[in-house]
């Protein structure tokens, strides 16, 4: 019976870790699309950042690291939607959480 719980538990951890994964990458694709949809090509996406629920909810809030030329960002951002689940994903803008601005000297 303990092996069997320790097998079931290593599958869904399996499982999980795959769908983590999975909901990750669609979202920076989902991201970079609308990006470019929106003639931002030259804004490149540094990473995502979301929740360990966000995988199994069908709403979620991630953040989003954006670089552009000196400046970047993170911007908040709700998933409406599930990647795998869901024909249709929306994605709304909350807001801007941090911009950072580096300004050089060149010599």
């Amino acid at each position: 019976m303990g092996r069997f719980i320790f097998t079931l538990a290593l599958l869904a951890a399996l499982v999980y870790g795959g769908l983590h994964w999975y909901y990750g990458h669609a979202a920076e694709r989902a991201i970079e699309e609308q990006l470019e949809a929106r003639g931002l090509d030259a804004v490149e996406l540094e990473g995502v950042d979301y929740g360990w629920l966000a995988p199994v909810s069908r709403e979620a809030r991630l953040t989003a690291r954006v670089r552009y030329r000196g400046a970047s960002a993170s911007l908040d951002i709700r998933v409406v939607g599930h990647p795998l689940f869901d024909d249709e994903v929306r994605l709304e803008l909350d807001g801007l959480q941090a911009l950072r601005l580096s300004i050089g000297l060149g010599g």
